[in-house]
């Protein structure tokens, strides 16, 4: 039984991992905005789309769930504006580093954020790991160690993404708004910054007043954006260990979108992608026999 009610949130976090890939390659068409205002637009665009999607799900409760909190319980009113700064910090850095020169710094750090996950499943909710599972953090221990000694150094994007979102992620639980609600209301709360992002260079804002191609494509960002991040809050409800595993999918993704931007993998990096690719076989092959126990 466990196994089938995991079976969506598994669908989730896949299908959450190639909507990110195909946002990546999506910011592409995006020209001429710079990374912070592709960000703020894509912020602006997603908070009212994430709504219609709340409200077409029944789902809006949750929104009044956790304001009606705010009221007997005030440490909301600090850590709200903290979980929404660090999960903004992760969207705007999605967005900025491929455009600024940190693209790899940032796959690094998602190839590192599912040992950080399982690993803060494990310290903070003492979450199981399974012997599969293990062996999945041993291949793809692997690959990491052979992607740092290559890099030589860890950069504050690396550091941002592989610690940033395990904070995030035990502050939600913490906070018991691990919800699409909770996430709504994080993206609300940095609209201000958002629009300061997307609206005051004049000359790129009148482009996007003269461009219809330039529209659709905003909104397109929005309506990817705000799907891809639901079916992630869905994939949270999976154990850290598990939901940090299935996580390798994105940044393996991200690679295939690179390498059809026209970039290439070394040949001493062969040993990190291989790895990484052998532990999602395992899981793979982990989930076909838990859906078979199952069946039986």
């Amino acid at each position: 039984m466990q196994s089938r009610n995991s079976l969506p949130g598994v669908a989730s976090s896949l299908a959450a991992s190639v909507l990110f890939a195909t946002l990546y390659y999506y910011t592409t068409l995006l020209e001429p905005l710079s990374g912070q205002q592709i960000y703020g637009w894509r912020i602006l665009l997603t908070a009212p789309c994430l709504a219609v999607l709340l409200l077409g799900f029944g789902r809006w409760g949750e929104v009044r769930q956790i304001l009606s909190r705010l009221s007997t319980e005030p440490w909301l009113w600090l850590a709200l504006p903290v979980s929404s700064a660090l999960v903004g910090l992760q969207l705007w850095l999605f967005m900025w580093a491929p455009i600024n020169g940190h693209g790899l710094n940032v796959s690094l750090g998602y190839f590192l954020l599912p040992l950080t996950l399982v690993f803060t499943g494990w310290l903070v909710f003492g979450e199981a790991i399974s012997r599969l599972q293990r062996l999945a953090c041993v291949l793809a221990a692997v690959g990491v160690a052979n992607e740092v000694l290559l890099a030589a150094s860890l950069s504050w994007p690396v550091l941002a993404v592989a610690l940033g979102y395990p904070c995030y992620f035990v502050l939600r639980r913490r906070m018991q708004t691990a919800s699409l609600g909770g996430l709504w209301l994080d993206l609300v709360i940095s609209l201000p910054v958002a629009a300061t992002f997307a609206l005051t260079d004049g000359a790129t804002l009148q482009h996007v007043i003269d461009s219809l191609r330039l529209q659709l494509l905003i909104f397109g960002l929005g309506a990817f954006s705000a799907l891809a991040l639901a079916l992630m809050i869905i994939a949270t409800r999976l154990n850290l260990a598990l939901f940090g595993l299935l996580s390798y999918v994105e940044p393996v993704l991200l690679v295939v979108v690179s390498l059809i931007l026209g970039e290439s993998i070394a040949p001493e990096q062969w040993l990190t992608y291989g790895a990484i690719w052998l532990a999602i076989l395992v899981l793979v092959f982990e989930g076909m026999n838990a859906l078979r126990r199952g069946r039986g």
